[in-house]
């Protein structure tokens, strides 16, 4: 029997970030919408309730962190107040790092206080392999900024280029990352070809210099499509004949087929696929029916197919 039954809810710290699950059993009237402090492991944080969830998820690693308390409007207040020295911090930040001559091998993307300026992040990307040593330049930080927690927080491509922004390489004004996505799924190369996408690196690479998060949005439909089409240079017999498969169009359940006429050149022809069938299963129903019966090894069968009789 399950004795402590626990509220779980869903809270968000950004209005496009990742959704992260807290105990509510502090607080079991909250609603969508409100704004809670919750304490994580970077610390006490300022975020809005966004899902109340009716089945317990997973247990995490350490157990489940909880609500303290409502957010107040002085709270709002002074969460808006340190946000807006974030951009001095940066600046103070990249100014040191030049000076450390660290801007070869890092860059400073931001800097983030939480709601009550007791911690300060310093938000930095790279493109070495090996780690970078910021020991120096986290001192330097936290001596400027004497009554913080100081802390350099690595991040990745994906992450830089929701951050900051902009327009996406496909011409969309806000990019999906900055726009409405959560989180970042893997991506593969698999799911370019099972669209048949061009494989050019403009044709499959995003602004932060990774595969597009894009390729995924259709490919499981793709994926399930295919699987009731004929394979690429598989024969099958058409209305106008015989030919191969040379391409298909999987969103429209068609296939472009060659069909190739004795004294003429080879035309391509698009068909829907119930306008289809297997070559080989329809030769194998030929061969089938041209084949003597095998009920009977003198006359007398109905099918009029009898065997010779055996020697």
């Amino acid at each position: 029997m399950q004795t402590d039954i626990k509220n779980i809810i869903g809270v968000r710290f950004n209005p496009i970030g990742k959704v992260y699950h807290f105990d509510s059993s502090s607080l079991p009237d909250l609603k969508t919408g409100e704004y809670v402090i919750v304490d994580t492991s970077r610390g006490r944080h300022l975020g809005e309730v966004v899902q109340l969830l009716g089945e317990i998820p997973p247990k995490p690693e350490g157990g489940w962190k909880s609500v303290e308390r409502r957010a107040t409007p002085r709270d709002h207040l002074l969460q808006q107040s340190w946000r807006n020295k974030q951009i001095e911090a940066m600046i103070s930040c990249r100014a040191r790092a030049s000076e450390l001559r660290l801007l070869e091998k890092i860059k400073i993307v931001a800097a983030e206080y939480n709601y009550d300026g007791s911690r300060l992040a310093f938000l930095f990307s790279t493109g070495e392999e090996e780690k970078v040593d910021l020991k120096s330049l986290r001192r330097d930080m936290a001596e400027k900024y004497p009554n913080t927690h100081v802390e350099m927080r690595q991040i990745g491509p994906r992450d830089v280029a929701k951050l900051i922004g902009g327009m996406g390489a496909c011409g969309i004004e806000t990019r999906c990352c900055s726009k409405f996505l959560t989180e970042f799924s893997p991506i593969s190369i698999k799911m370019a070809k099972e669209q048949g996408i061009s494989l050019t690196p403009d044709e499959i690479t995003g602004m932060c210099g990774r595969l597009r998060c894009c390729l995924i949005y259709e490919y499981e439909q793709y994926v399930e499509a295919r699987k009731t089409l004929p394979k690429r240079n598989k024969r099958v017999v058409t209305p106008k004949g015989e030919g191969k498969v040379i391409d298909l169009m999987p969103m429209s359940d068609k296939v472009v087929v060659l069909i190739e006429v004795a004294g003429e050149r080879p035309q391509q022809f698009t068909f829907l696929r119930e306008e289809i069938q297997p070559w080989d299963e329809l030769e194998a129903l030929r061969r089938k029916s041209e084949a003597p019966c095998d009920r009977h090894e003198g006359g007398g069968c109905n099918c009029g197919k009898s065997k010779a009789k055996r020697n």
